[in-house]
């Protein structure tokens, strides 16, 4: 069962800010991701985006994507497995 959780903001705070709900969500993935606080796919989920659309604006942004170490080699060995390394 999920939980939703509701945040009140008044809407001459986001008019001030000249942003919409929907702009204040993506705003508020892109930077709880770039602080390594959500992965990629809670982030894509919360901007209500794609992956695809989601690394898009990631990429716009200049936020480099969190790839660590293991997630290089796990990509290498499957390469090797499809033979294309």
């Amino acid at each position: 069962m999920d939980i939703v959780t509701t945040l009140e903001i008044p809407r001459d705070i986001l008019d001030s800010a000249r942003i919409n709900e929907r702009e204040l969500k993506t705003e508020l993935a892109l930077s709880l991701y770039s602080q390594g606080r959500l992965s990629i796919g809670k982030a894509r989920e919360l901007a209500g985006m794609s992956l695809w659309e989601f690394r898009q604006i990631l990429g716009f942004r200049h936020i480099p994507p969190h790839y660590d170490q293991n997630e290089l080699n796990r990509d290498i060995a499957t390469l090797k497995e499809l033979g294309r390394l």
